[in-house]
């Protein structure tokens, strides 16, 4: 089954960065579209960042942009989400997504806290 598990997640001061990974399993990685989405204290699941199946096309939210970086590794199923210039506000929990004919599958989250 479809399985997608985040890690690289944690406490990092106003400033810092942190690199978020999501290794996919039991699905052909290579063949999908993938996405981070985020959940902070309080608000709405918003789309972070998405990078298409090859990895030549990427999407950012306005508040990702110049800041974050979406990557992939099909070789190692495994997604990426370089972090710079972490603010408070991008305190959340960070999701990976993708969506498949059978439906969106979700990992369990990882946890970003940016407090000094």
């Amino acid at each position: 089954q479809v399985q997608l598990v985040e890690s690289g997640g944690g406490l990092v001061q106003p400033g810092g960065s942190l690199r978020l990974a999501c290794a996919g399993s039991g699905f052909t990685f290579s063949s999908y579209t993938m996405s981070w989405y985020r959940q902070g204290p309080g608000k709405e699941r918003e789309l972070v960042a998405s990078i298409s199946n090859t990895g030549r096309t990427t999407n950012y939210a306005d508040s990702a942009k110049g800041r974050f970086t979406i990557s992939r590794d099909n070789g190692k199923n495994t997604l990426y989400l370089q972090m710079n210039s972490l603010e408070p506000e991008d305190t959340a929990v960070y999701y990976c997504k993708v969506v498949q004919l059978s439906g969106a599958y979700w990992g369990q989250g990882t946890q970003v806290t940016v407090s000094s």
